[in-house]
């Protein structure tokens, strides 16, 4: 039997793990802001409006354009705009908190690939999170 097989112990923790996260409190409140936020045409417009601004003046300056202030004080004003919008500013929060989670989760499961063994805290403050073993890249399929 393999390890990643349907019926293996290690997929029946995942399952367990996963069924926590799924009924968690903090995660299903988390979940509601998302959900609040994709029923919200408005705020998912302005907040398009301000992602999109926000990569075209990026890639504008990573093409060696200056930025004019007033297209930064305009973009920098939709920003401060967006997060006054209580349904944008909590649906942020929630995706930043579950990338978070996301992360730490990828933490704990990279170190203990590499490692062979659960990390320690100490291990774990050590790691950058990234992919195949933490540098990220190496044909793993990472998408950073």
């Amino acid at each position: 039997m393999s390890i990643s097989d349907d019926s293996s112990a290690v997929i029946a923790k995942t399952k367990e793990l996963c069924s926590a996260i799924a009924e968690d409190s903090t995660f299903i409140a988390l979940q509601k802001q998302v959900e609040a936020f994709l029923n919200d045409d408005a705020a998912k417009l302005q907040y398009q409006s301000v992602h999109e601004r926000g990569e075209e003046l990026h890639n504008k300056q990573h093409s060696g354009i200056q930025l004019g202030q007033e297209e930064i004080k305009e973009f920098e004003d939709a920003r401060e705009a967006l997060l006054e919008n209580d349904t944008a500013r909590l649906f942020l929060e929630a995706q930043q908190e579950l990338e978070g989670l996301q992360r730490m989760i990828g933490k704990y499961v990279g170190k203990t690939l590499e490692l062979g063994r659960m990390p320690t805290s100490e291990e774990l403050e050590g790691s950058n999170g990234g992919c195949c073993g933490g540098g990220g890249g190496g044909g793993c399929g990472c998408s950073h």
